[in-house]
């Protein structure tokens, strides 16, 4: 399926202006070009997420002397924000750009960007066993929040529809 387009005076087709759900606001416009402090801007609610695990995880394992553990935690959350935030860019870019890309243009980058983090995940997480499992921990404690900051405001449009 194609999206609508939008006729222009030359008699050109262009596809209309898409909002991210976390676009700092209904409405709001897209950049003309996607920039990282878009993104960061964007993303502030999931930055702050990121920043509270981080604080947390440090504040209880820090209760227990397991300050190793709470950094392998905290790098696994920093890794999924990392990721999030590539993820966004390059949402944000390809939407920018007005291009349409493909299945197979899409799954080639996902399946590129996940592998990376797979092996540096899993690695680190080698590297620093037995704490280094709190690394994949903390990466999928992160993804479970940001999956859910990313659905609630699709749910909310869906629901108004």
């Amino acid at each position: 399926m194609s999206e609508p387009t939008t006729p222009t005076t030359a008699g050109e087709q262009t596809p209309p202006t898409a909002v991210s759900p976390d676009a700092g606001g209904a409405g709001s416009d897209l950049p003309e070009k996607a920039s990282v402090l878009q993104v960061v801007k964007d993303q502030k609610k999931t930055i702050l997420v990121a920043v509270t695990l981080v604080v947390a995880t440090y504040w209880v394992a820090g209760q227990f002397g397991e300050w190793r553990l709470a950094g392998c935690v905290a790098l696994g959350v920093l890794l999924g924000l990392v990721n999030h935030l590539a993820t966004e860019y390059w949402l944000l870019k390809i939407i920018t750009s007005g291009e349409q890309p493909s299945r197979e243009t899409m799954m080639a980058s996902t399946m590129v960007r996940l592998g990376v983090l797979s092996v540096v995940a899993i690695g680190a997480a080698v590297v620093l066993w037995p704490d280094g499992i709190g690394l994949l921990l903390g990466l999928a404690i992160f993804r479970l929040i940001a999956l859910v900051l990313t659905s609630v405001p699709l749910l909310k449009e869906l629901k108004k529809q």
